[in-house]
């Protein structure tokens, strides 16, 4: 009973901070250490010239090249020029048809190949300068071995501006798909 008593006495919860017996500062090794624990950086001296001292206006010039351009609304609710399937589909199977003419199928250079389409394809589809328009570019690469491929894709989708288009290109080895995804942004 009295073990218990002692335990609770000497708890810091049950007594004030001015009160505590066993206070962390007035032991004498941890007064020392706080002391000598500052934030200081050693080597370092806070009047050393080599700090340089930033203006009021050099700091506003300095935050102002980061700053946002703020454009006014427009209210245009549709692009000057929509996205044309036909033609980023024509585009896009000459950049398969050329790239693909060498391309021997190995399980290792699947992954580089389909890569370096994407980014083509997406470079390509950005030159035809479709305004306000964002692009996704799937390219799906698959070994002929008699099966069969189905590929599911679900977007939230505005039918008037929004399309897609696929485009592949097949031989004896494998067959590659590529699905080019157009989305408005207002």
């Amino acid at each position: 009973m009295d073990k218990h008593k002692k335990r609770l006495s000497s708890t810091p919860s049950h007594h004030s901070g001015a009160s505590r017996k066993h206070s962390e500062l007035s032991r004498p090794s941890q007064i020392g250490r706080h002391r000598a624990s500052s934030h200081e950086i050693p080597g370092f001296d806070p009047d050393d010239e080599s700090i340089t001292d930033i203006t009021r206006n050099e700091l506003l010039a300095f935050k102002a090249s980061f700053a946002r351009p703020k454009y006014a609304n427009t209210y245009r609710m549709e692009p000057y020029r929509k996205c044309e399937a036909h033609v980023i589909r024509k585009k896009a199977e000459e950049i398969l048809k050329s790239k693909l003419q060498d391309f021997k199928y190995a399980g290792q250079n699947g992954s580089m190949i389909c890569i370096s389409l994407t980014e083509d394809l997406l470079a390509a589809v950005k030159d035809l300068n479709y305004d306000r328009y964002k692009y996704v570019v799937q390219v799906f690469l698959v070994e002929k071995t008699g099966q069969s491929l189905n590929i599911a894709s679900r977007w939230v989708w505005d039918v008037a501006r929004d399309t897609w288009v696929q485009a592949q290109h097949e031989t004896e080895d494998f067959v590659i798909v590529a699905l080019i995804i157009a989305c408005y942004y207002e």
